[in-house]
């Protein structure tokens, strides 16, 4: 029923698991370091509540995952590092996506939330609060030019951390807020944008 804490940790000859519908926690660090993990499977009617810290942290040939319906929070750094990952589906049970849980994933274009669910949402693969008026995260992979909402009144701390491959932002009329770090290590990035009616609010 449970998968403790560093079960796996740096287990290189692993390349797929499959986790059995009875298993309601994944442990901390559990994956940590299976840099040769590819596919991540969750049975039928899954049980999983929680997915702990650093439970995927650098599985750099996983690829895509689909959180099962029922986990409500994934913890810090989860899925830190898997640079190879290039998709996300949260679904609408999730209430809790903790620091730097997709930091680091150089290939990720896309969070895709469920629309049912009720503490977040997602647009052109960009994760929001449910009502899309905070900006919560860029996924790493975007590339090019990003023209964020209409409606986004603020962007969270991190929320652009490490998209090197972003060249241009434009941040709309009603941002009044911008977090911590929003922009650390876009390497790219070299034209932000933004309505000049902002400029002493922000």
């Amino acid at each position: 029923t449970e998968i403790g804490d560093q079960v796996f940790n740096n287990n290189a000859g692993l390349t797929s698991i499959t986790i059995p519908e009875n298993v309601t926690s994944i442990g901390s660090q559990a994956f940590n370091g299976c840099n040769n993990l590819v596919t991540v499977e969750f049975r039928a009617n899954s049980q999983l509540t929680s997915i702990g810290e650093r439970a995927f942290y650098n599985c750099s040939s996983l690829t895509s995952i689909t959180i099962p319906e029922g986990v409500t929070s994934i913890g810090s750094s989860t899925f830190y590092g898997c640079r190879n990952l290039t998709s996300v589906v949260i679904p609408a049970s999730v209430t809790n996506i903790e620091t730097s849980a997709f930091t680091g994933c150089s290939s990720l274009t896309s969070i895709e939330v469920d629309p049912a669910n009720t503490t977040y949402s997602s647009d052109n693969g960009v994760l929001f609060n449910k009502d899309k008026t905070t900006l919560l995260l860029c996924p790493n992979g975007k590339l090019g030019t990003y023209i964020i909402p209409v409606n986004t009144e603020g962007i969270d701390d991190n929320a652009f951390y490490g998209c090197a491959g972003l060249t241009s932002i434009t941040i709309g009329e009603n941002v009044t807020s911008i977090g911590n770090s929003a922009f650390y290590n876009c390497t790219a990035l070299t034209e932000i944008n933004y309505n000049a009616t902002n400029a002493n609010d922000l």
